[in-house]
């Protein structure tokens, strides 16, 4: 039955979304996931590069004075290219420090091209129009890895004029230069130890570790597979795949295993977004939800004081406060919900809005009547 049409339109909109969800979270069959896009194989990594380089070609938006370290950079770039200049004739505006930041993927070779990010560290306004130099970046441990170098491309726009006016879109110190930089140096990376490959769950469950390692024991033999703990499978390379575990891996990828699904709800409540997922459930409950609504109004009065008398015009406060409580409604019961459509449905009975939803849910769980985990953002 759908909410009366003479509930406030935020509230009806809510109940209208709450009776999506329960449609939505209807019991389905289980569907199983591939194992690639739930665990990743211990070793096969990425790594994060940085590093300290210099975009010039701003068309009067880079750097200024205060920012002592890009014309220091730009002084030693010309010397390094042979071109000896007096600091008093530099003139910046067109020359912008940036620090650059890529991620390397595992197995990538030299000669490889990977995304870079370049962001202003000093008082630029704008880094369009700008082209990066040759910037060294480097790993944790101090190699270099790859080398940036290119034209940068922005997801916004900033743009003023002499009178202080501006307008400005998403960040314009920020921007990307796509296949901006050349690897330069291969990362080893080792994926078998002792004949073995460790699986490592995206989202560490006990329950989803057993499932991997029984399902690899049906696919290669028991004892092929052993959950360490609720993130970590081991599995033994068999020995007709000892020459090649990629094909081992690959195989591993496309088996399907059921992944355990937690019972929780996330309450974000700057947004007033409620989602639940899992195998939530809800004992038996009653529940009274009220609230006292109190308006604060100030409007100044003028004094005028009496004709031919000594005294002055005086702005006097008048402050009036008006309280409303709304009648708190009698104790509703809830019966116990097995199932997240239940759970939805039973809480649309309230009309109340997201965020006194939020606070349902939060005194729910603290009564110990949800059964799920409840995580405020």
């Amino acid at each position: 039955m759908f909410p009366s049409s003479s509930w406030p339109l935020p509230i009806f909109r809510f109940a209208m979304a709450l009776v999506a969800l329960a449609i939505l979270a209807l019991p389905r069959p289980a569907r199983a996931d591939r194992l690639r896009d739930v665990a990743d194989v211990l070793g096969a990594r990425d790594n994060q590069l940085i590093g300290y380089g210099v975009v010039t070609g701003l068309n009067g938006t880079g750097d200024d004075a205060s920012a002592p370290f890009a014309a220091q950079s730009l002084r030693a770039l010309l010397r390094r290219l042979g071109v000896q200049v007096d600091d008093r004739q530099v003139r910046l505006r067109n020359v912008a420090a940036v620090v650059v930041t890529a991620t390397i993927p595992p197995f990538l070779r030299s000669g490889s091209r990977i995304d870079v990010t370049v962001s202003s560290i000093g008082n630029a306004r704008s880094l369009q129009g700008g082209v990066l130099l040759q910037t060294p970046l480097r790993g944790a441990d101090r190699r270099t890895y790859a080398v940036a170098q290119g034209p940068l491309v922005l997801g916004g726009f900033s743009v003023g004029g002499r009178s202080g006016s501006s307008v400005s879109e998403n960040a314009a110190t920020t921007a990307r230069v796509p296949n901006g930089a050349l690897v330069e140096r291969e990362i080893p990376t080792a994926f078998t130890v002792d004949g073995k490959v460790t699986l490592v769950l995206r989202s560490p469950d006990f329950a989803t570790a057993e499932n991997v390692a029984r399902v690899v024991n049906e696919a290669f033999g028991a004892g092929s597979a052993r959950a360490l703990d609720g993130a970590a499978i081991e599995v033994r390379v068999p020995a007709e795949m000892r020459g090649s575990p990629v094909a081992l891996i690959s195989r591993l990828g496309e088996l399907e295993v059921q992944p355990a699904s937690p019972a929780r709800v996330v309450i974000n409540e700057r947004t007033g977004t409620i989602v639940a997922g899992g195998d939530v459930r809800l004992s038996p409950v009653a529940i009274a939800q009220g609230g006292i609504t109190i308006a604060i109004r100030e409007s100044p009065a003028v004094s005028q004081p009496g004709d031919f008398s000594r005294g002055t015009t005086q702005v006097v406060p008048n402050t009036e406060i008006d309280v409303q409580e709304r009648k708190p409604p009698a104790l509703t019961y809830l019966d116990g919900a097995a199932t997240l459509a239940d759970v939805a449905q039973a809480l649309s009975t309230f009309g109340v809005t997201p965020r006194e939803l939020a606070s349902i849910l939060s005194a729910l769980k603290s009564a110990g009547a949800l059964r799920a985990e409840v995580v405020i953002q």
